[in-house]
């Protein structure tokens, strides 16, 4: 359905990252290259674990999907900011806008709910470690990777429907690189107050939501490595846990800050910063988060270039 609006305003004008010609080319190579390694590395994991049998439980079901979401969650924005780097005048209609909107929302309310079951897994993981395939089993994973993409559409949907159903009648500048609310929402000559308490509350629940069991499941998990004895079972276990850990302290940290907060404390500087933060560099550091301290993505790696190595040297022979 064509969203429509009842104003002079048919598209918007982004204004992108930066007003600085001068930086605008090194930015553009900058971001051009997170953009291959995002899409690189999360791509590959995805193949890893589909193709590797040692990298089929519960976890790297998980890790696969979040390779996914983070493709999705990257290629929503990264391409227009990329845009507006190279050109002076970046403009986009009402569909596509609130179509970017939609996909960015998406993605980022999945992976916040994502990270979530992810710490569930690790509490199962380490709390349960005996029961671990029969109480996370492959149907219950499935389950709950279903119920975050459904929950992200949702969401999606109550804001973008929220946001273009407002007038906008004087600019049509959006001083951000993309499509976001806030800089939507301060856009707007609508009262904005419904907006502005959707924008609270929903966030809240998912993310907030989110967050409260990512947090009650490492206060299991860290009463629980400390009553390990061995000091080396302790690092082992907290090794498994710092890169969930780290991964969702960067996502949260700059969403948080993003968007529970009234419009008016919204500062277009800062949300740019922030935004770039959870939405273009996230999904580049996700994946090597995760890779670089987890010894089976490791040997996964190896054993795939060494399968590629002789199949070289023996077509070549």
């Amino acid at each position: 359905m064509e969203l429509r609006n009842q104003t002079t305003v048919r598209e918007f004008i982004l204004m992108g990252l930066i007003n600085l010609p001068k930086l605008k080319t090194l930015l553009f190579i900058a971001f051009v290259t997170v953009y291959i390694i995002t899409l690189v590395v999360n791509i590959g994991i995805i193949l890893l674990t589909r193709i590797d049998p040692q990298l089929q439980s519960a976890m790297y079901l998980l890790l696969g999907n979040l390779s996914f979401i983070d493709i999705g969650f990257s290629s929503s924005v990264t391409p227009t900011m990329l845009s507006a780097l190279l050109s002076e005048r970046t403009t986009v209609s009402f569909n596509a806008c609130a179509i970017q909107m939609f996909s960015t929302v998406s993605f980022g309310t999945a992976e916040c709910i994502l990270f979530a079951v992810m710490a569930y897994d690790r509490y199962v993981a380490i709390c349960n470690p005996f029961l671990y395939t029969i109480v996370v089993s492959k149907r219950l994973c499935l389950q709950l990777v279903a119920s975050t993409y459904v929950s992200g559409l949702l969401h999606a949907a109550v804001h973008t429907v929220a946001t273009f159903q407002l007038n906008f009648c004087g600019s049509n500048e959006i001083y951000h690189f993309f499509c976001d609310i806030p800089p939507l929402l301060k856009l707007s000559c609508s009262d904005t107050r419904v907006n502005e308490i959707l924008l609270f509350i929903f966030p809240s629940i998912f993310g907030g939501g989110s967050l409260l069991i990512v947090v009650a499941s490492y206060v299991y998990i860290i009463s629980a490595i400390l009553r390990i004895k061995s000091s080396e079972g302790r690092r082992k276990a907290f090794s498994t846990c710092a890169s969930h850990f780290t991964a969702v302290s960067l996502l949260y940290g700059s969403t948080i800050f993003t968007y529970v907060k009234p419009t008016s404390m919204y500062s277009q500087d800062q949300g740019k910063m922030f935004s770039l933060v959870y939405s273009v560099m996230i999904p580049m550091l996700n994946p090597l988060i995760y890779s670089v301290r987890n010894n089976d993505l490791k040997s996964a790696v190896k054993k795939l270039m060494y399968r590629s190595l002789l199949s070289h040297r023996f077509h070549r022979g």
